[in-house]
């Protein structure tokens, strides 16, 4: 069931964490069996880099993609799995989390319970959607359904309020669409029609899988194409979805009301418990009208096969075998190009994690997280803030007014590192053995109701967006503040025994990555306090978008498949913070090791291995369907092109290389990004 949307911007996508150990590469970091010397890096960086490792990692059926990043998530689930059933395996006292954390597991993992049950967990929501009446019940019905975690039409959530961050404030956001994307619903071209046709013929058997006749389950099929095309229309695409000020629509609920008056907004925010609300903002008013118009135009019967539909498809993981492996067939196999399900082990151990993520976390902390590690990331993030400064110093693009803003908005990053402070408490969210699904349910509820709690309130800056587990790190604009779990700070990212070289391409690089998104097109918009205010003179922001707009029109050239182009646009604050955290973090390596220069190691300079290493991350296998996925789906870069469409910009990779015009990689100077 999907969780609400909150709009931070991560390192990569979102993953399990893990504390993998790698073959001893002593001091120099790399593993030289990562390299495919047989490629010139002066042709195929990302090949000579990560070649090695991608032999060594073909695609196993579980997976469309494999990366570094899922390389640690799975060594990270053995030590959760080892974690959990442990707690599992013994009885606890009700109400506590090993209670919760056990009875949970032990649900998810019973294939005999959850297919004698099949569908029936299921039809008491399915009847309660087939008994409306009329469409005015959905305003109590669709927040119902959605503090359950269904997202039909649209979704609410509470984060800070963009021009006033201190604030919390109530928000929607577009949704309803069950392929994700808004393009799988408009384009015309042969795959995507395809993926169209391969749609329709899977809603078909889910809704005959929970008991309908294929006839009715034919007449569904147009009724759910019928709606989200309709939503999907409506939407902004991904492009548009990156400006801040057209997603910020604050308002009154009288004037939502006038707005969007099919539905009654007063018993819609009561159901949600925010029942004394007095301002949203509506993030993509045109959508949420669109949604108002269809709730008014379309047959009731239309309407109750989508909401029928949206509790099916958000559901299936957590029923039957026959009902997730139709799932899986068109989701992971049509749609991702996967072969295979994922161990049913590893599914569980995922669930327990997002139903009960600090509460693992504590323990994962506790047993795999060293203090030492902390302090020197706390260093490497001074460096890093030290450099930057210098650099925006030092532009020669930009005025001193505005890098005085700059610099203030630098010094005023809030950093958290490894773990919270203050761990959720997770007592009012109640684990029972009646059925797995119902859990689900229940956490669900439980998640909406701390984020609904938060309405009206002043921010609580100190609450982490992601668990310690996590393999990702993230730049929250509104609260201007960088976050690096413990999940990421372990190897390839950072290793306690490798020296700066390595540090500084890995997980430095990182860090400069996430600093730079306060900079990037979406969080130069930002001030230093988190408010969407402008604090560039009009000039210097001419400069900027300038210089942003070579950066969108590299990416754009790429072809990522046949007659398939990379979105520079919709992938700019992504490939602007890659950017950044290398021009940032080598210039802070230099500094580091100025006075005490390293030596050559394993065969390479200090400099070279520093972009190995910065390689070495987003080394990684990916399916041909995968790629047109992420290219449609992904704001950041495929792991290809964050390696060959990054570093031809960089002037020290050019001389660590000895790269010279004519080769492949050469990119001509006056074609190069100088932002940051």
């Amino acid at each position: 069931m999907n969780k609400l949307f909150i709009p931070i911007i991560a390192l990569a996508l979102m993953t399990t964490a893990c504390n993998s150990k790698k073959d001893a590469a002593g001091q120099a970091g790399i593993d030289l069996a990562n390299l495919d010397t047989t490629m010139s890096p002066k042709t195929d960086f990302y090949k000579y880099a990560c070649g090695g490792w991608m032999e060594k990692h073909p695609l196993t059926g579980e997976y469309s993609r494999f990366g570094s990043f899922d390389l640690l998530a799975e060594n990270n689930r053995k030590q959760l799995r080892g974690l959990i059933e442990e707690i599992s395996s013994k009885s606890a006292d009700a109400g506590t989390v090993e209670q919760k954390i056990g009875d949970l597991f032990n649900l998810a993992m019973d294939s005999t319970r959850l297919n004698a049950d099949g569908y029936a967990p299921l039809k008491a929501d399915l009847a309660k959607i087939a008994a409306v009446k009329q469409t005015s019940e959905f305003s109590k019905l669709l927040p119902e359904l959605m503090l359950s975690g269904l997202t039909p039409y649209f979704a609410v959530y509470v984060d800070a309020d963009a021009m006033s961050s201190d604030n919390y404030l109530v928000q929607t956001y577009q949704g309803g669409i069950s392929l994700g994307e808004r393009e799988y619903y408009l384009d015309n071209d042969a795959h995507t029609k395809d993926i169209r046709d391969k749609y329709k013929i899977h809603v078909a058997k889910m809704f005959q899988l929970v008991g309908f006749t294929a006839a009715d389950a034919q007449k569904n099929v147009e009724a759910v194409m019928a709606i989200e095309t309709r939503l999907a229309k409506a939407a902004y695409d991904n492009v548009k979805l990156r400006d801040p000020h057209a997603n910020y629509n604050k308002m009154s609920v009288a004037e939502l009301q006038k707005l969007v008056p099919t539905i009654d907004w007063n018993v819609y925010f009561s159901t949600l418990g925010l029942k004394n609300t007095k301002e949203l903002s509506v993030s993509q008013k045109e959508s949420l009208v669109e949604v108002g118009k269809i709730i008014e135009t379309e047959p009731l019967a239309i309407q109750i096969a989508y909401l029928q539909w949206k509790l099916i498809d958000e559901s299936a993981d957590y029923l039957s075998d026959a009902l997730y492996a139709q799932n899986f067939d068109f989701y992971g196999k049509t749609l991702s190009g996967k072969k295979e399900h994922t161990p049913r082990w590893k599914r569980a151990v995922s669930s327990v994690d997002g139903s009960l993520g600090e509460a693992v976390g504590q323990m994962y902390v506790k047993k795999y997280f060293p203090a030492e590690a902390k302090e020197r990331m706390l260093k490497l993030v001074h460096n890093l803030q030290v450099s930057l400064g210098e650099r925006i110093k030092a532009l020669p693009w930009m005025g001193d007014s505005t890098k005085v803003k700059a610099i203030e908005k630098l010094n005023s990053f809030y950093v958290k590192i490894g773990y919270p402070d203050k761990w959720r408490d997770y007592t009012k969210l109640e684990i029972k053995k009646d059925s797995y699904f119902a859990n689900i349910q229940r956490a669900n509820r439980f998640e909406s109701a701390y984020m609904f709690a938060k309405a009206g309130k002043k921010v609580d800056k100190s609450e982490w967006l992601m668990t310690p587990q996590t393999v990702n790190a993230y730049y929250n604009p509104s609260t201007n503040e960088i976050c690096f779990p413990a999940g990421i700070l372990q190897y390839p990212f950072f290793d306690m025994n490798a020296d700066d070289a390595f540090n500084y391409g890995a997980i430095g690089v990182v860090i400069g990555h996430e600093m730079t998104h306060g900079f990037d097109d979406q969080g130069c918009q930002f001030d230093k306090d988190g408010n969407l205010k402008n604090w560039w003179t009009e000039n210097d922001k001419k400069q900027f978008d300038a210089r942003a707009k070579v950066m969108a029109d590299f990416f754009d050239a790429i072809e990522v498949a046949s007659g398939v182009h990379a979105n520079g646009k919709f992938t700019l604050g992504e490939n602007i913070a890659d950017h950044g955290g290398l021009q940032v973090s080598y210039q802070a390596f230099k500094t580091a090791t100025k006075n005490a220069p390293l030596k050559e190691l394993e065969g390479f300079t200090p400099e070279q291995r520093f972009f190995i290493s910065y390689a070495n991350v987003w080394a990684g296998n990916i399916r041909p369907e995968q790629v047109l996925v992420q290219t449609k789906s992904d704001p950041h870069s495929l792991g290809k092109w964050r390696v060959n469409g990054a570093l031809p910009h960089i002037q020290a990779w050019y001389e660590a290389f000895g790269i010279k015009t004519g080769d492949k990689m050469f990119v001509p100077l006056e074609k190069r990004v100088s932002i940051w």
